[in-house]
């Protein structure tokens, strides 16, 4: 039976919700649960669209509507301004069309605001050159972040904060890691272009797809021979195994969910491996992972700050950190993140990742090595977090290998040396301990 989509009023409505409920504090994905499921795909489309383009609507909406209406019918109103917003190519909707709805979820959703919002539409679709023009020359309207974000970004990376930030508003490419096992980039291209996709690999694993799709239309997704997962975070694996650990080496991922790079390091050597997280539900969707690509590790849930109460006293020969951050770097495939930030969390964030480092270091063998990954463009949590720990432990201690790619801006063209195209916002520092 095929299920039909539902109205766009009611995809404006649960978008709405979305919208209202990030503002709130929520993550978009916990929002997105709650979502009917044939509404779900619809509703996240919108909701990714509407929060990239949130700083316009909202810098729009104080010119159209100076005095902030409540927060559920402004949740509505951004949303349809942001999806009226310019944007190269064909429109979402025709402009009738999506006033017209909005129309229609206003009164559902408060039906005396519906006059409100279908005059505020009517006015934007009017004088939207203008109205564009004005937003577009305030930060937050221009580039789609709060205004701290980019004050951040741009004292951090002076030469390349516009592009960062343009960057972080474009749909992600779709990227896939194919089981070192099991097959080749080369070998699964040809099998995606048997099924009418195209795609292009990228190195031996690595294949980028010209359109995204379900995971189910991947042939043998199912089977576990390929998985989602961005160019850069597909470097971990390959810089902690480096020119080769020995068998059954003992290794800890230290914060594993939801488990690709867990994955990605059993894929590529014969590892005796702890994956860890402090979160059980997510450690259970790195053994769904495991369990798909047919490879074992020993999962545990705790926090890796406490050793003593997870850890049995042998020391590993290879350590994964890859530590919790602000995700400043994915933003673009997790649009909510920059609405739900605020600036006193990358120092909070910061202090996390000091206290793992710390906790961890001492677990490690000597003439083993810890990568330190986060997926942050911000210095605290990359390369300022890394000096600081180096000046604590001292040079005899640890030395910092000169593969260690550091910040990954993810910029095509003009990014950080080394950093694929269009990839997400990486930092990485192997750490090898001499004594």
């Amino acid at each position: 039976m095929t299920l039909l989509s539902p109205p766009l009023s009611q995809l404006l409505n649960h978008s709405a919700d979305m919208v209202q409920g990030v503002l709130a504090g929520r993550s978009l994905t916990d929002l997105l649960a709650a979502v009917p499921g044939p509404a779900r795909p619809g509703t996240q489309a919108l909701s990714f669209e509407v929060l990239r383009r949130l700083g316009g609507a909202q810098a729009a909406r104080s010119q159209l509507a100076p005095k902030v209406p409540p927060r559920e019918v402004d949740a509505l109103l951004v949303t349809a301004l942001a999806l009226l917003w310019p944007r190269e190519g064909q429109p979402l909707y025709p402009d009738h069309t999506l006033v017209d709805q909005a129309v229609h979820a206003a009164k559902q959703r408060a039906s005396a605001s519906a006059g409100f919002i279908n005059a505020v539409l009517r006015r934007f679709v009017r004088e939207r050159g203008a109205l564009v023009e004005v937003a577009e020359r305030s930060p937050q309207g221009a580039f789609n972040h709060p205004l701290w974000w980019i004050e951040r970004v741009r004292r951090e990376w002076p030469a390349q904060w516009q592009a960062i930030l343009t960057e972080a508003n474009r749909r992600p490419p779709m990227t896939l890691r194919v089981h070192a096992r099991r097959s080749s980039a080369a070998a699964y291209v040809a099998r995606l272009a048997a099924q009418g996709l195209y795609a292009k690999p990228l190195g031996e694993q690595a294949v980028v797809l010209a359109e995204p799709v379900p995971v189910a239309a991947l042939p043998g997704f199912a089977e576990g021979e390929v998985s989602v997962q961005d160019l850069a975070a597909q470097r971990a694996a390959p810089l902690l195994i480096g020119a080769g650990l020995p068998a059954g080496a003992r290794t800890l991922d230290a914060c594993a969910a939801p488990g690709g790079k867990t994955a990605h390091l059993l894929e590529l050597a014969d590892l005796d491996l702890l994956a860890l997280d402090a979160d059980a539900q997510r450690l259970a969707r790195v053994q769904g992972t495991l369990s798909r690509l047919h490879l074992h590790a020993t999962l545990r849930a705790a926090d890796a700050r406490q050793p003593s109460a997870w850890w049995d006293g042998r020391p590993f020969d290879a350590i994964l950190l890859d530590a919790p951050c602000s995700a400043s770097g994915i933003v673009r495939r997790h649009p909510d993140i920059r609405w739900l930030r605020r600036p006193d969390d990358i120092a909070a964030l910061a202090r996390i990742q000091r206290e793992l480092l710390e906790a961890l270091w001492p677990l490690l063998t000597p003439g083993g090595r810890l990568l330190y990954a986060t997926c942050s463009i911000f210095h605290a949590e990359g390369q300022d977090q890394i000096d600081a720990f180096l000046q604590r432990v001292g040079p005899g201690a640890a030395r910092l290998d000169p593969a260690s790619p550091g910040h990954l801006l993810g910029l095509p063209d003009n990014g950080s040396a080394g950093a694929p195209p269009s990839t997400d916002g990486f930092f990485y520092a192997l750490l090898h301990k001499t004594s």
